[in-house]
């Protein structure tokens, strides 16, 4: 992805997407409308919301390098775009609610970005619904014979679900059935239905996740209680396992799996040697810093970090490019984008450990991901930056552990001391933008996963098992204020400097969109 934030950008891409088949590609208006009290409410512009959003209203993907000049190009292509804040009742701090309009029809859609990217649309023209962007969804608008059409549909259409949605339709008089498949409606059956039924529209929302959804699917363990007992016997390694949940997920042969960590693994590398050689991009508030870095410790300038050096160098060069615009991988979010990375390829590095052997100890790193998605968020809007930094550095120490070729008992210990020593951590970007002090906890991430590596390759107890400090984690961020968690309204968003180098960014800057209250 590219952007400040996956929670605000990337989500705001695939948000924009499938709000655009919903008007099957044909957008003249849209009024975008935020709580007021909640996170989008002020940082929508300066985090990448707008800008992702824009994107996906125009079909672009969140790599896209037209995505910095989105609010200018959606204004070229004729779309009026009002941005509101309302209070609308939203019961998530990242909620969207649109309405959008051409010559036609109107439609009306909610959806919220749940962390790392990850979205849920959650209401279509009034009715409850859930869409994840991982299967192929047709929404078919029908009179007053909804059962009917569903009854039909339940005999004659291979799909996923099949249901009729639930709430009160903005046009009163209408019903939508909603099928979720791995594949759309057939033509010869929409004829069919077409016939049969009073359909009035059809829409096709496609997939916007990298793996889909399908029947059946049985993953061996959701939990780290689950992967133990799972382990008891066999005594696989953490990579191994994850191999296994991975295949099971995306019905993928367990070589197709690392290919694809390793094509990740490269997109990480890029961006390390791109943060390096120098980035440039006018809104931002840290210029190139990684470089001076590695003169300096080349030189001997520096403290004798060894590997950990190594580390810093690759972390901040990766957070630069990140505040450039550039290419970079959520992991586990934009955010928190360089400490999982930086660790993992900067140890690699000193080590002389080959491709295959990263992308090993990503996948065991992604596992304890698999967790914290389940049990509790990446959103640091909704938990603080223990969710984000926090669970980046959790992941790292897991997969330092894999790289040192330690046990799964070790690397799964290494991650729950990693997030231990994070909780309590607050969001609070200075000037509203994702670089201070994400630059240094994202190196903190990597120093902490580092020592956790170590402290379990030693066969330090962890005491709290990992499930238990994920919960412990989310309770603690759902307890903090509001202005700790990505709202840049305390901490230190909040203090003279940052307020200063808020108002000079604005000053070069000319936001070409309405905004009302």
């Amino acid at each position: 992805m590219r952007g400040p934030s996956s929670s605000h950008c990337a989500a705001a891409v695939r948000i924009g997407r499938m709000a655009r088949d919903l008007m099957d590609g044909q957008i003249e208006e849209v009024l975008v409308e935020f709580d007021p009290n909640g996170s989008l409410a002020t940082t929508h512009q300066s985090q990448g919301s707008d800008m992702g959003l824009f994107g996906g209203l125009m079909g672009w993907d969140a790599a896209d390098e037209r995505l910095p000049n989105a609010p200018r190009v959606i204004q070229e292509a004729g779309i009026a775009v009002d941005i509101r804040l309302s209070e609308f009742g939203a019961d998530h701090p990242n909620t969207y609610k649109l309405t959008l309009v051409n010559s036609r029809e109107t439609h009306k859609m909610v959806a919220v970005s749940t962390g790392g990217g990850i979205i849920e649309v959650v209401s279509v023209d009034g009715l409850r619904i859930s869409i994840a962007g991982d299967t192929y969804e047709t929404l078919l608008y029908t009179g007053s014979n909804g059962e009917e059409l569903l009854d039909y549909l339940r005999n004659n259409a291979a799909a996923e679900e099949i249901r009729l949605l639930e709430g009160v339709s903005f046009y009163l008089d209408t019903q939508i059935v909603e099928i979720k498949a791995g594949s759309f409606l057939s033509w010869e059956l929409l004829s069919d239905l077409d016939i049969k039924f009073d359909i009035r529209s059809a829409r096709f929302i496609s997939p916007v996740l990298p793996v889909l959804s399908r029947s059946a699917i049985k993953v061996p363990f959701t939990d780290c209680a689950g992967l133990l007992l799972y382990n008891e016997g066999i005594n696989l390694d953490l990579w191994e396992l994850a191999v296994l949940y991975e295949s099971a997920r995306g019905g993928m042969t367990s070589e197709e799996v690392l290919a694809k960590m390793e094509e990740i693994v490269g997109i990480m590398q890029r961006s390390v040697q791109g943060g390096i050689a120098g980035t440039e991009y006018a809104d931002r508030i840290l210029g190139h810093q990684s470089g001076n870095f590695q003169s300096r410790m080349e030189a001997g300038d520096l403290l004798d970090g060894g590997m950990l050096n190594q580390m810093i160098l690759y972390t901040t060069a990766i957070m630069e490019v990140k505040s450039a615009m550039g290419v970079i991988v959520a992991a586990p979010t934009a955010g928190a984008c360089a400490g999982l990375p930086g660790a993992v390829i900067g140890a690699a590095s000193s080590m002389g450990l080959s491709m295959d052997e990263m992308a090993r100890a990503m996948l065991a790193a992604g596992l304890i991901g698999v967790f914290i998605a389940e049990q509790a968020t990446f959103a640091a809007e909704v938990a603080g930056c223990q969710a984000e930094t926090g669970a980046g550095a959790s992941m790292a120490a897991a997969a330092l552990v894999s790289l040192a070729g330690g046990t799964t008992q070790q690397a799964v210990s290494a991650a729950s001391m990693a997030l231990q020593n994070t909780l309590g951590l607050i969001c609070d970007p200075v000037a509203n933008r994702v670089e201070v002090p994400c630059l240094g906890r994202n190196v903190m991430a990597a120093g902490n996963a580092l020592a956790c590596a170590n402290m379990a390759l030693a066969d330090f107890d962890a005491v709290i098992p990992l499930d238990e400090v994920i919960a412990t984690m989310y309770e603690v961020g759902r307890s903090m204020p509001s202005e700790l968690r990505c709202t840049a309204l305390g901490g230190l968003s909040v203090t003279k400097t940052s307020k200063e180098i808020e108002k000079g960014l604005a000053a070069r800057q000319v936001l070409p969109l309405h905004e009302s209250s």
